[in-house]
């Protein structure tokens, strides 16, 4: 089978559960899980894929995740997961089908190595900046355990040709199955047939360009790590396992995302009857006796003082720049930035995020708390504004998707 430079995703001998091993290893993304959480869990679930994506959780409790120490306990705990048998890696490059499944969503998708190359000249592209720290932290665990284990999602335009293959090759009974994470089904089917091979790669090839969709800082820690050994090999030709990063893509027709909501710290000074007050400037604002979960766009919720209130601009947001038509530009440019005094959400700490998998709770909670003072429900960003943001070059603010369900850690990964 002949690989060209300019194939967007490859074939990789993956690192896999054991058979019949799936579902004792399979976990949630390190980055969706505290370390608190990450600890309950691995005591419920004792090879939990979390030894590895949050090795701090096998140390004291006050260790610093970005410790030396972590990162030389994930490779250890990588280490002994193959030699008890519980990892294995295949002998032959192969895709792997990979299959999510909910009460009321299926969406069927191939874990690829995608092309470093092409990361970097845009055929893979993005919408969103990383953070510094974060994105350390990838690159150190990379290089400590030698495999990237947590997959970025890729999005592709829906292809039928595409389609059907992945769902001729998934009639088989799956090769990995976990029954349910987090009211998930989780399966896998191996491709290793070299003629199913060169069809998934060059239809994949044949749609010129696919899209980030979740991911964007372990992608940018793959290519920083492939920088570094391609420097640091005298022979490196291309083909190396780290020129690649590890990917599942889906087609835009069975991805959903949630909202993705705002909490801040305080008020920028104001009390709340000031806020409320200056809100009022460019919103028709209504309280209401339920949680608000805006259904259209340009409609934001907000909870503030135990009360949620519907917020409406006022004025016709008329915005054609891919970015600035946003949600959450929107609420940026009239609430956050000039009321609040957050002008950089991607670094400033007075500003957190919260998944709309969590609800309204995910709100309300750290407000009654008292940890934060006013939280924001948007409506969902639509995938079409993703791509066409992409597609433009430019940046969506952070934190801006929510793509549900999330990818398991652990049951399959990339060796470098």
């Amino acid at each position: 089978m002949t690989r060209s430079p300019n194939d967007l995703i490859r074939p990789f001998a993956g690192l896999r559960p054991a058979r019949g091993h799936a579902h004792e290893i399979a976990a949630p993304p390190y980055d969706v899980v505290t370390s608190d959480e990450a600890r309950q869990l691995a005591e419920i679930q004792p090879h939990s894929f979390l030894r590895i994506s949050r090795a701090e959780i096998d140390l004291p409790p006050d260790t610093n995740p970005y410790s030396d120490a972590v990162y030389t306990q994930a490779q250890k705990n990588i280490q002994s997961f193959e030699a008890t048998g519980l990892l294995v890696r295949d002998d032959v490059p192969a895709y792997y089908i990979y299959r999510m499944t909910g009460p009321h969503h299926v969406q069927t998708g191939v874990a690829v190595s995608a092309s470093i190359q092409a990361y970097l000249d845009n055929r893979i592209r993005k919408h969103e900046l990383t953070r510094p720290l974060k994105e350390n932290d990838r690159v150190r665990q990379i290089d400590s355990v030698n495999v990237q284990t947590g997959p970025v999602l890729l999005v592709y335009r829906a292809d039928s040709e595409l389609a059907q293959i992945l769902t001729l090759t998934a009639q088989t009974e799956a090769d990995a199955v976990v029954p349910d994470l987090f009211g998930v089904r989780h399966e896998l089917w191996v491709v290793s047939d070299p003629i199913r091979i060169q069809q998934i790669t060059e239809r994949v090839n044949r749609l010129g360009s696919i899209y980030i969709a979740d991911g964007h800082h372990r992608s940018a820690a793959a290519a920083r790590v492939a920088e570094l050994r391609q420097k640091a090999n005298l022979a490196h030709d291309g083909h190396e396992p780290y020129n690649g990063f590890l990917a599942v893509a889906f087609p835009d027709n069975e991805v959903t995302i949630l909202d993705y909501n705002r909490l801040v710290v305080d008020l920028n000074g104001r009390s709340s009857a000031q806020f409320l007050e200056s809100l009022s400037h460019n919103f028709e604002i209504s309280p209401s006796d339920n949680p608000v979960m805006p259904i259209k766009r340009y409609s934001f919720g907000m909870y503030l003082d135990g009360r949620w209130f519907s917020l409406i601009p006022t004025a016709p947001l008329t915005a054609t720049d891919p970015v600035e038509r946003l949600d959450v530009s929107v609420l940026d440019r009239l609430v956050i930035a000039p009321l609040l005094g957050i002008t950089d959400p991607r670094t400033d700490p007075q500003i957190d995020f919260v998944g709309g998998s969590r609800g309204a709770k995910g709100l309300s909670e750290r407000v009654d708390s008292g940890e934060m003072a006013v939280g924001f429900s948007l409506f969902p960003t639509s995938l079409e504004d993703l791509m066409a943001v992409a597609d433009a070059g430019k940046i969506m603010p952070p934190k801006s998707t929510w793509f549900d369900p999330k990818l398991a850690d652990g049951l399959v990964s990339l060796p470098l």
